[in-house]
């Protein structure tokens, strides 16, 4: 069974985003009746130097497409873009990359967008059916990503003769375990909670972090609790590392915030 607050009242949402996306998401959270907590598993930084993202972004024009695999990634290119070239379609996976494009004043209105069709999965293999490939053999497509990612997409453009360039817009970093937040995420681990995870890379910081701040009979309590997840390879991740309450609600705010009602 999961670990449930002492009290019987509902458990905390935390909300695991970089704190850049992070706000937006716990006001929702609030709007329920849920008290959100926003304890960030992932940092984003801008690059040591940004002259190779403005210099790819300054040749737009050269590419077929551009892909952004993240919200950080459209917020990190728009820091060093003026308004988006009409010529140039965007990929996307997720529906926060599209809220973070309509921010910046792009939607379907001034730009052509692909994206995953229908209420599945919203992955690459998903954006890669959405794609025009037969239009793309033989061009470029940029992919704008952190200092690593997937080469799922990558190699399946490749396969059908299409030439991928990538550039690196954002750095990913575990948050500092400081004094403040050690104590905010052993109390979190001790009185239970409910997680909501969007990144794989997140869930991994949260094991480390925890068994660094408390030892492995925290970890224990933590895997006793309810992560909430946004695609099916985070949810095997969350199994893969011992958490027995695993919760796929789908891709999209909405489906979270839905499972977040369907879970008291």
């Amino acid at each position: 069974m999961p670990n449930r607050p002492d009290s019987g009242r509902a458990a905390p949402v935390v909300v695991t985003r970089p704190l850049q996306q992070a706000q937006a998401f716990a006001s929702r959270v609030e709007a329920l009746g849920r008290q959100a907590e926003i304890f960030p598993l992932l940092a984003i930084e801008p690059v040591d130097d940004p002259s190779e993202l403005q210099a790819v972004l300054g040749r737009l024009e050269d590419f077929a497409l551009a892909v952004f695999v993240s919200p950080n990634a459209i917020d990190a290119a728009f820091r060093c873009l003026g308004a988006w070239p009409a010529g140039v379609p965007i990929g996307i996976v997720g529906e926060g990359s599209r809220a973070a494009l309509r921010a910046h004043g792009v939607d379907e209105r001034n730009a052509v967008i692909f994206a995953p069709q229908g209420d599945g999965k919203m992955d690459s293999e998903e954006l890669l059916k959405a794609l025009p490939l037969a239009r793309l053999r033989g061009g470029r497509v940029l992919v704008v990503r952190g200092q690593s990612g997937r080469d799922f997409l990558t190699e399946a453009l490749q396969e059908q003769g299409v030439t991928v360039e990538h550039v690196t817009a954002y750095r990913r970093l575990a948050p500092a375990l400081d004094e403040r937040n050690r104590a905010r995420l052993l109390a979190l681990a001790d009185h239970g909670a409910d997680w909501v995870v969007t990144s794989s890379e997140a869930l991994r910081n949260l094991i480390e972090m925890t068994r660094l701040a408390g030892g492995d009979d925290r970890v224990v309590k933590l895997q006793r609790q309810r992560i909430i997840v946004s695609h099916h390879r985070i949810a095997q991740t969350a199994q893969s590392l011992g958490f027995c309450a695993v919760i796929l609600a789908g891709s999209g705010d909405e489906r979270l915030l839905a499972a977040l009602q369907s879970s008291p």
